[in-house]
């Protein structure tokens, strides 16, 4: 099971005669109990009070697993919930992404719940949002400042809403290559919806026969049109939620299900005006060993192949690694 990692007031690592500080990675409120209805009522009802708006909901993740895969070798029921409910903050977002669109690895993000069945705790928490901005590579001061700060008023509903103890896990730090970023280059045509309509039928199918499941879809350009918002240096900006089923199986049912709070996947993809390049990049997987702490061989090694089919499914579609 997940060791928790709970924040001390100063942590360190002694490292090769030098010390390294210890990064936050996920925060979590952790009550006791189930507190399943306390966050659908929030999540459902409370969260565009603060901005945010619900756009995926899977809940109850670990029903389909036991539906599933329970008569499966080794099957055991570790998990009494698990649900993944993508969320973002669309009027930040508007600016945010304009200026820096490598954010779309994590809008929308998971505003995660698990409870293990063996332990009378539930757990709901994100992603460190400076974390996501250093997976992606965001590095203007102004973007991060206003982008952390949009959490403010989330992390604020948590505590009343959900309430606990404040749990983090910690970090050393993150991997060589954070963020798979590709490019695609099309000839325009006159209508861009025709390549759009193409490339994302192509998309879905090449995922779907690899058994990954679109889990979600953003259309930002569109979202902003709709709340009046200009988002003018995009013509197309949308992002899918991906995640293949038996994988996260493997890792949220095995003892890894704080690393649930990356999934599913954000992809994001854009044409920036006028232009003939699709640009497409999605946090790589790796992450989660390190910021989650997963420790398990065998799911490290599955992440891990993930990360390469991903990269395969996209270099099949014509996609060039950056």
């Amino acid at each position: 099971m997940f060791t928790k990692t709970i924040k001390t007031a100063v942590a360190a690592l002694l490292l090769v005669g030098s010390v390294a500080v210890a990064k936050d990675g996920i925060y979590f409120n952790a009550v006791q109990g189930n507190a399943e209805e306390a966050y659908n009522e929030m999540i459902n009802n409370k969260i565009e009070e603060v901005g945010f708006i619900l756009s995926d909901p899977h809940e109850r993740i670990n029903d389909a697993y036991a539906e599933k895969y329970s008569k499966e070798p080794g099957y055991n029921t570790t998990l009494d919930n698990l649900g993944f409910f993508s969320i973002g903050n669309d009027v930040a977002l508007n600016e945010l992404l304009t200026k820096e669109p490598r954010l779309g690895g994590f809008s929308p993000f998971n505003l995660h719940i698990y409870k293990y069945a063996n332990e009378d705790v539930t757990r709901v928490g994100h992603v460190n949002p400076e974390v996501m901005l250093d997976i992606v590579g965001a590095t203007d001061k102004d973007v991060r400042a206003k982008f952390i700060a949009s959490f403010k008023d989330l992390d604020a509903l948590v505590d009343a809403e959900i309430g606990g103890k404040k749990e983090v896990v910690s970090f050393d730090k993150l991997p060589a290559k954070t963020l798979m970023e590709f490019e695609v280059e099309f000839e325009r045509p006159a209508e861009l919806y025709e390549f759009v309509d193409t490339f994302q039928e192509e998309f879905e199918e090449a995922f779907e026969e690899k058994k990954y499941i679109i889990a979600g879809y953003k259309n930002y350009k569109e979202a902003f049109t709709d709340l009046e918002m200009d988002f003018d240096r995009f013509d197309k900006y949308w992002v899918y939620s991906l995640c293949h089923f038996y994988f996260s199986y493997g890792v949220f049912n095995h003892g890894s299900a704080q690393a649930g709070a990356f999934a599913p996947c954000s992809m994001y993809m854009y044409i920036e005006k006028d232009s003939n390049i699709l640009h497409i990049g999605m946090p790589y997987l790796e992450n989660w060993i390190n910021v989650a702490g997963v420790k398990d061989a065998k799911q490290v090694e599955s992440i891990r192949t993930l990360d390469k089919e991903i990269i395969s499914i996209m270099e099949g579609l014509g996609a060039t690694l950056k």
